[in-house]
């Protein structure tokens, strides 16, 4: 484990420089809407298979509680069909913590018939529009190579 002058973690002042990155790919073919449903369910999966990815609860000056996030940034990237089938391929062969997204969620409307749809292909037949993953920051870059940064 760094030790918190590296990362920045715990101290006050120092900047923070997370040893980790979590990262969404989306197609870049999607509409609006689509990219921020798609983002959305694809990082509601990471904090249960990476719970260290959780910060603590926040609460405002008046003492209301409010529910804990992510303990450092969510990156957001875009690129090809071609391309999330190859960072799906990586995310794999490297063993990270990741989630999918395919077309066929867009006509579901409920978690048991989103697993079901997802269920009824094979790995390297899913039409993806979303991955996300996490993991050490060098692995995360490897997976996202030829994505670019969501504009």
């Amino acid at each position: 484990m760094r030790d918190e002058k590296e990362t920045g973690i715990g101290c006050e002042s120092a900047p923070v420089r997370f040893p980790t990155k979590i990262a969404v790919l989306l197609r870049d073919d999607l509409e609006s809407w689509q990219r921020l449903n798609v983002t959305a369910f694809l990082v509601s999966g990471l904090g249960t298979a990476s719970p260290e990815v959780i910060g603590e609860p926040y609460a405002d000056a008046d003492g209301t509680a409010y529910l804990p996030m992510f303990r450092q940034p969510v990156l957001v990237f875009e690129g090809t069909k071609e391309t999330l089938a190859a960072a799906h391929g990586r995310a794999l062969s490297r063993s990270l913590p990741r989630a999918v997204f395919t077309s066929d969620l867009f006509g579901t409307g409920n978690d048991r018939d989103n697993r079901a749809a997802v269920r009824a292909v094979g790995k390297d037949l899913l039409d993806l529009v979303g991955l996300a993953t996490y993991g050490p920051r060098n692995a995360v870059d490897k997976v996202l190579k030829g994505a670019r940064m969501h504009p």
